[in-house]
């Protein structure tokens, strides 16, 4: 069977004459590809908005036992058609709402909180609902496995077959990191999906084959991809569809008689995000009419403090919040919001255009970051709707997770000027959240907050507002405002407020505000259960006895290194989070920092071959299990291109040792396509081990790193393992 395989893979066409060019572009498809199916899968199918290590884990999982099979035939139509079949899922209106369910499937379970959530009365209710949810996550897994099988066979061949190991290694780390910033420079400028493919298909021609049938049907799948997946791009009800370097963001008007102030509304990710609204006429300034008390919610962080000078408000949206400070006439405000898109929908559409005020100073920077940047002081401090719908792509951190931190919030505090306040409003879908939430403020603040729920037509109750700094002056102007008291006292009788004060708080370390306690959601154990399926059926589909199975000592080598590194990316760009903030364009950084490192190695293993590997592992785990007890957080007051500099350095130190170690392994494996694919299979469990962070803390994993690395150095390669 393998002499069979390899006589047809004789026949397969890799791409340009020039293998190295082949290379660099299979390189740069893999990860560009990678980094769209990430987005797209998770605006569309909210549930892995919260998952998205899952769609890197099913890449990985592709193009490793692509990879190790890459002596088969290569057949690029096996790429393009699970691919035509992805495009045709999600970009058809019909059956992209069907696969929209999933979210709502899988939501039923109550350990894992996201927006939309559906909840069931009894337990036994939720198999049928989980069951059928994972069935379409399969479905899911299965096309995008099926996509990168063939890339990472083109991959394997290629590495495989070039006469530099050390070359081939750096072109494919070159070819990545140009799929990096390729897809971030298309985010930048707001692309959308069709473009995303049109990058796509201008990468995949040269790998189409000879003149003749084969790549005429190339070309036709590729075309109906790229036709197919301008549907995606457009949505005929709303006035406008952007997709920013975050979310899909719609926004159309709101033609609401129960609203009759809102005048647009906008969706992220296909769920509802924000109202726009026009609270200048007296008889507007509340939402609901059940409420005649001349202000809205919206109004009460203003309405608090007795001269309101200067405000900072975080999570500024499109700008409601903003545009009541300067109905209360504040003369200084600071709006921070960390998408820039909800900006530019902000200035464009807003009926009372705050963000062209001369009093405002519009920030586009992620809440943390600017909260250890900033150096002014204020006299009220609101956070607006912060709650986010997704996560970083290689973590299982949530956008605003560090936001609501003991140590976030306490940047925030100080931050207030004398006798200043700060109010938080939240729409808590559990009972612990809130109790969370008051349980940090009143560690950070020595005081319990003032807090009660806000009930209009829209919220229903589900809104809750944290009140601290100054409350004696808070209650004094409560007591001295009839109206405001009245209202307060309806909301607290109506919707009562029970805390404990009990529920864990979250730090930097143990960031995770939706989780009840440390524990693993049930949901990650059932998609590993998935996942291991997958794993099967891809052993059998190949007929190859795959990975794992009869590996040589070489292969869990390269398998340790693999997970071990996908857990330090993970460790990096967390750390990264705390310290310089958690926007698409620190991530973008670090990630092609931590490749312009594995850059460095391999220059430096170039330069001095015969680099001895145990001292290097010895400096790689030192480094590991230093970082440990190094708080990156101190640096955070630094000036920013200091501590950049500094954070960069420290973490991406053990990457450089790491990359020495890779390398010079690689370069004496006997079957290159074998070790990369052990080395991708690697990644896919460090995907999967991440998990552990939700029991132990993020700073944990370097623990496990150092001994993964460990695992690696006692499986190094043995003198069989060189070439002959």
């Amino acid at each position: 069977m393998a002499d069979h395989y390899c006589g047809q893979a004789e026949t397969d066409h890799l791409g340009p004459a020039n293998r190295t060019l082949g290379l660099f572009l299979i390189s740069v498809l893999a990860l560009f590809l990678e980094l769209l199916l990430i987005r797209w899968i998770t605006t569309e199918v909210n549930i892995f908005a919260y998952l998205q290590n899952t769609v890197l884990v099913v890449c990985f999982l592709g193009l490793g036992m692509g990879c190790m099979t890459c002596r088969q035939p290569i057949v690029l139509r096996n790429l393009l058609i699970p691919l035509l079949g992805l495009v045709l899922l999600l970009s058809i209106p019909y059956t992209s709402a069907f696969l929209a369910k999933i979210s709502l499937m899988l939501s039923v379970l109550d350990d894992f909180v996201v927006w939309n959530q559906l909840i069931m009365d009894s337990s036994r209710k939720t198999i049928l609902p989980v069951f059928s949810g994972l069935v379409g996550t399969f479905g899911l897994m299965f096309l995008i496995w099926g996509i990168f099988v063939p890339a990472g066979r083109i991959l394997g061949r290629l590495m495989d077959d070039h006469p530099n190991t050390i070359v081939a290694y750096s072109v494919n780390i070159g070819g990545s990191l140009v799929g990096v910033w390729l897809f971030v420079l298309l985010s930048l400028f707001y692309q959308p999906p069709i473009i995303w493919f049109l990058v796509v298909a201008a990468l995949l021609i040269p790998f189409l084959g000879s003149p003749g049938f084969e790549r005429r049907i190339n070309l036709l799948l590729l075309s109906s991809v790229v036709i197919l997946s301008w549907p995606a791009s457009r949505e005929l009800a709303w006035i406008e569809v952007l997709w920013s370097p975050y979310q899909k963001i719609a926004i159309a008007e709101a033609n609401r008689e129960d609203v009759p102030a809102a005048k647009f509304f906008v969706t992220v990710n296909n769920s509802w995000f924000q109202w726009l609204t026009d609270l200048t006429k007296e008889k507007d300034r509340s939402i609901s009419h059940s409420e005649k008390n001349g202000f809205s919610h919206l109004d009460i962080p203003f309405l608090l403090h007795p001269n309101p000078q200067s405000s900072l408000i975080v999570g500024a949206g499109t700008g409601n919040d903003v545009a009541s400070a300067l109905r209360h006439e504040v003369k200084e405000v600071t709006a921070v919001e960390i998408d820039p898109a909800v900006i530019y929908l902000g200035r464009k559409y807003h009926p009372e255009s705050p963000y062209s005020s001369p009093k405002v100073r519009v920030v586009n920077d992620d809440a943390r970051s600017f909260f250890a940047n900033s150096k002014n002081r204020y006299d009220v401090i609101s956070f607006g709707f912060l709650d986010s719908h997704t996560t970083t792509s290689m973590t299982n951190a949530r956008l605003d997770h560090y936001v609501y931190t003991r140590e976030g919030l306490e940047k925030a505090r100080s931050l207030l000027a004398r006798g200043g306040i700060m109010t938080l409003t939240f729409a808590p879908q559990r009972p612990f959240i809130a109790d969370r939430i008051a349980r940090v403020i009143r560690d950070v603040f020595n005081q319990e907050p003032l807090s009660f729920r806000i009930s209009d037509n829209l919220s229903r109750g589900s809104w809750v507002m944290f009140i601290a700094g100054d409350l004696q002056e808070v209650r004094e102007r409560i007591e001295g405002n009839k109206s405001l008291a009245q209202l307060i006292a309806k909301w607290r009788t109506q919707y009562p407020l029970q805390l404990t004060y009990e529920t864990e708080i979250t730090t930097d370390d143990w960031p995770y505000l939706y989780l009840r306690a440390r524990q693993i959601p049930l949901l990650y154990y059932l998609l590993a259960v998935v996942m291991l399926i997958l794993l099967v059926y891809a052993k059998w589909r190949l007929k190859t006895e795959g990975p794992i199975v009869r590996w040589s000592v070489s292969h869990w080598h390269f398998f340790f290194l693999g997970a071990a590194f996908l857990l330090l990316e993970v460790q990096n760009i967390s750390k990264a989070a705390v310290v310089l903030g958690n926007t698409w364009s620190v991530n973008a950084v670090i990630i092609s920092g931590i490749l312009v490192m594995i850059l460095t190695a391999n220059l430096v293993v170039a330069l001095f071959p015969k680099v001895a590997p145990f001292p290097v592992f010895v400096l790689l785990i030192g480094s590991c299990s230093g970082l440990y007890f190094v708080n990156i957080a101190e640096f955070a007051g630094l000036p920013y291109y200091q501590k950049a500099v500094l954070v960069g350095a420290l973490t991406t130190l053990p990457v450089l040792f790491s990359g020495i170690v890779f390398i010079r392994s690689f370069s004496v494996a006997k079957g290159k396509d074998s070790a990369l694919g052990a080395n991708l299979i690697g990644s896919l469990v460090g995907g999967l081990l991440q998990s552990v962070t939700f029991i132990t803390g993020i700073k944990a994993l370097l623990l496990i790193v150092a001994v993964l690395y460990f695992a690696a150095l006692l499986c190094s390669p043995r003198s069989q393992d060189l070439p002959a």
